[in-house]
């Protein structure tokens, strides 16, 4: 073949039909190829152009979530200008190979050099070598396999999960990796195979376990069909793992199921999408299904409420601990305790709202509850006498009930801000601060201590703590409890008791005295008065007997106001003459009075007209007056001087005591005659006195006033009404100094009368033998009462005088009990009798159809008046 023919130039390889048809195809190629990167530059601005347009309009949505949620617009776009980079970089790749290929056919006469074709065998591995990290990177499973379950490629994930290398996977069965949940290998490609033939595609989630760890997994799969010519070739699988979401799911399931709490998913159309059994139980359904046909409306009918919460989900996303009151199966209502959240999409439109409900029914019960036990707790605390005080391990106060005002003139917030002990007695700290080490230390349960505290106006209160550990929910001491009770007024009135027991011990002694000294004095007052009458007596001797006569009788009268006060008779208001009731006041007082040195300045005042009361009454009071005054000068001076005036002011008669003592404040009279208020020293007084008298000055229709002088002292002025119809003159007076003298009765008269007279003084019985003997009167005398039977069985008897208090062998014998068996004694002719006694007597007329009373000391003549007035009563001849 000649040279020529062998070597063709370009153009007339061209010119060739071979040539033409290359020609055409390379310019369709390129034709092809322009198009290509016309298409894939379009591509990437609308993608690019979304990107952004979805950052923009999403924006708002973006900013309500979370900080970290923000930027995922921007990551976004930056996502999708990597993406279409690494696009345009593959895309000129190809395009290099492919005009290689071009170049190399151009030139099928001559071959490519060696340069040409490492440069292409470059190109395409480095193609190859990029397809590959692609496939690499992605986090899914890629599988290429064969109809029959050969491996013919994987990516590098799917070899990490069977901890295969690629060279021990590719052209082995799927089989040998992975199998069914339910450990049959080939059910996993036979048992799809059919369907994914009929489609060439399947989607679905496939339970698989990995033979070489035996856990189970679960997978998102996709697969398609790989075809050439219309047969299919293979298959190509993407599989996400979704183990983890699934066991989630579980637990989540489990959670919704077992929960206590309601939960709840509604539609915000008000459908009721899921429920757990938590829920249907709270709300009284038998099953799910028969809660899920109900609308939210029907179980939550309150519409406002719907709207309410509705808004602020939406406006913020979660609704936390809103109570709302939902209607149970049976029409009862229900409160919960709703928390709600709004799940929405792309563009932020909630699409469902989902949440919890907490049943408050047992809650609010419990409350209920706790509110009436804290109710009545602290109404008992208000209306419990004592002061209740709390304190804790550090002797702080975290508690001070109400009656801290009351008791001690605090208020509470007074109390609580002070140290422990701040207001007792020094004396008295110590014992509390052991107490209260004992009661925290546990040595001690209970204990009570009487602690004297001062008022907030200064005075001392007692009070009795009561002291008792306060225990935590651990049943440990967390603080003492305090229980305080005010004794103060009990403690005097203990005291004002202690003093009317010695006061009554003492009327037992006086009348006991009294009685004993009435005898003698009877003797002495009627002996003086027989010898004083006795005719040939000399005057001097007269004036001496007329000196024992008084003194006898002042001691009479002593004796008779002892009597008197020790055992005063009830309450009896007659006419009273006031000179007389200040002079036996200061008569009872005398000795104290001499004997402290005190002066009483005191003048009689003639021309008032009487009072109506009682005469021991007003005597308690004026004694009372008179001794406060003696304490108080003795409070300043060794002496003083007491003044005593009797006025008249209109209808009213007054009284004024007044002395040169320590005085009244001005702050402490207007409850100087309140009950137990005292202004003397701890012992000194029981502050019951002036509240006494001003008790009986007020039942006499009177008053009392006390007042300060300017130059010292004080002066108390009783008000006594004056009575318009008697006159001191017809009240009843004080006689012990006037003088006495027989009645002037002729001795005939008596002449016949026999006299019985029973007493074991043997001084009574011969005083009144001698004095009625002298005036003609028979008597006979008896020391007991069976020796006055005798005498009366035996005599008929006018009188018997008997006294009221006898003594036979050691014993007491009552004289009433004596004087009826004397009458029972004698015959038809019963005499008068006349009782005999050193007792106080008001009057010697006893009550109708009894006999007559002679009080011890008597007078003969007092003796001769009782027998005129009983032989009168009687119906026999008065003695003329």
């Amino acid at each position: 073949m000649p040279e020529h023919d062998k070597t063709r130039s370009p153009s007339s390889r061209s010119d060739s039909p071979e040539g033409g048809s290359r020609s055409s195809l390379s310019s369709r190629f390129d034709q092809f190829e322009k198009r290509q990167h016309e298409l894939w530059r379009l591509t990437i601005i609308i993608l690019l152009a979304l990107a952004c347009g979805f950052a923009w309009m999403s924006w708002d949505f973006v900013r309500t979530l979370a900080r970290q949620y923000q930027v995922l617009p921007i990551g976004a776009v930056v996502l999708v200008a990597l993406f279409g980079w690494y696009m345009w970089r593959k895309t000129r790749e190809i395009s290099e190979m492919r005009g290689l290929m071009r170049g190399i056919e151009r030139r099928a006469d001559s071959p490519p050099s060696e340069k040409q074709l490492d440069q292409l065998f470059e190109m395409i591995s480095r193609s190859q070598q990029g397809y590959r990290d692609l496939i690499d990177s992605f986090d899914d499973l890629l599988l290429a396999l064969t109809l029959d379950g050969q491996i013919r490629a994987v990516n590098r994930s799917f070899s990490d999960l069977v901890g295969e290398p690629f060279q021990q996977i590719i052209g082995k069965q799927i089989s040998e990796f992975v199998q069914e949940g339910n450990g049959h290998a080939q059910d996993l490609i036979a048992s799809s195979m059919p369907r994914f033939l009929d489609r060439r595609s399947w989607t679905g989630v496939v339970e698989v376990r990995l033979k070489n760890r035996n856990s189970l997994y679960y997978f998102d799969c996709t697969a398609h069909a790989m075809v050439r010519n219309d047969q299919i070739m293979g298959i190509t699988v993407l599989a996400r793992d979704i183990t983890a979401l699934r066991k989630n799911e579980a637990r989540f399931t489990e959670l919704f199921e077992t929960l206590q709490e309601g939960i709840y998913i509604v539609t915000p159309e008000g459908s009721i999408l899921d429920a757990n059994p938590a829920l249907v139980r709270m709300l009284g359904y038998e099953s799910k299904e028969e809660l899920l046909i109900k609308t939210v409306p029907e179980i939550f009918p309150e519409r406002a409420m719907r709207k309410s919460i509705k808004d602020e989900v939406d406006r913020r996303s979660m609704l936390e601990g809103r109570e709302i009151t939902l209607l149970r199966k049976d029409g009862a209502p229900i409160i919960c305790l709703n928390t709600a959240a709004a799940v929405r999409d792309t563009s932020g439109k909630p699409v469902r709202y989902q949440g919890s409900l907490m049943d408050m029914s047992h809650r609010r019960e419990i409350e209920r509850r706790l509110h009436q036990q804290q109710e009545f707790a602290r109404r008992l605390v208000d209306n419990f006498p004592d002061l209740i005080l709390v304190l804790n391990t550090s002797a702080n106060y975290t508690f001070v009930g109400p009656r801290s005002k009351e008791i001690l003139g605090y208020e509470p917030g007074e109390i609580q801000i002070m140290d422990f002990g701040q207001c007792s007695h020094p004396e008295d700290v110590p014992a509390i601060e052991t107490l209260f080490d004992d009661i925290v230390a546990h040595r001690q349960n209970f204990a009570s201590l009487e602690i004297r505290v001062r008022h907030k106006l200064g005075e001392w209160r007692r009070i009795r703590f009561n002291f008792s550990p306060l225990f935590d929910e651990a049943g440990e001491i967390e603080g003492v409890v305090l229980s305080g009770r005010d004794v103060t007024d009990l403690k005097r009135l203990e005291e004002q008791l202690i003093q009317a027991e010695k006061l009554a011990a003492m009327g037992q002694m006086l009348a006991g005295v009294a009685h004993e000294l009435n005898n003698p004095l009877t003797a002495i007052l009627g002996v003086t008065e027989l010898l004083r009458e006795k005719e040939g007596v000399e005057e001097n001797t007269k004036r001496q007997l007329d000196l024992t006569h008084r003194q006898a009788r002042r001691a009479a009268r002593i004796v008779q106001n002892l009597l008197e006060f020790s055992r005063p008779a009830s309450p009896q208001k007659r006419p009273l003459d006031l000179n007389s009731i200040v002079e036996r006041t200061l008569q009872l007082h005398e000795h104290s009075l001499r004997r402290n040195s005190i002066e009483v300045d005191f003048h009689p005042k003639s021309g008032l007209p009487a009072v109506i009361g009682d005469a021991n009454q007003l005597i308690q009071v004026l004694l009372n007056l008179v001794t406060n005054a003696e304490q108080a000068i003795r409070e300043v001076r060794e002496s003083g001087r007491i003044q005593i005036l009797i006025t008249r002011t209109a209808s009213r008669i007054s009284v004024t005591v007044q002395d040169d003592g320590v005085g009244v404040k001005p702050e402490a009279l207007p409850r100087i005659f309140d009950p137990f208020y005292t202004t003397k020293r701890p012992g000194g007084g029981t502050g019951l006195g002036l509240s006494i008298c001003m008790s009986i000055i007020r039942e006499h229709g009177g008053t009392i006033e006390a007042e300060a002088l300017p130059a010292g002292g004080s002066a108390f002025s009783v008000y006594l009404p004056a009575s318009s119809e008697f006159s001191a003159s017809s009240s009843v007076h004080d006689t012990a100094g006037l003088e006495a003298k027989l009645p002037v009765i002729a001795r005939d008269s008596w002449k016949g009368r026999v006299v019985l007279v029973l007493d074991d003084e043997e001084s009574i019985c011969m005083l009144l033998e001698e004095g009625l003997s002298a005036q003609g009167l028979a008597v006979d005398c008896a020391a007991t009462a069976e020796e006055a039977i005798d005498l009366a069985a035996n005599r008929s008897y006018d009188a018997l005088l008997c006294d009221l208090n006898l003594s036979s062998g050691g014993f007491a014998v009552s004289g009433r009990d004596a004087a009826e068996r004397i009458l029972a004694a004698t015959g038809p002719h019963k005499p008068a009798v006349i009782f005999m006694t050193g007792d106080f007597v008001e009057s010697s007329k006893g009550e109708s159809g009894e006999p007559l009373l002679l009080q011890k000391p008597f007078r003969i003549s007092d003796v001769l008046s009782l027998l005129k007035e009983s032989f009168s009563t009687n119906g026999a001849t008065h003695p003329n």
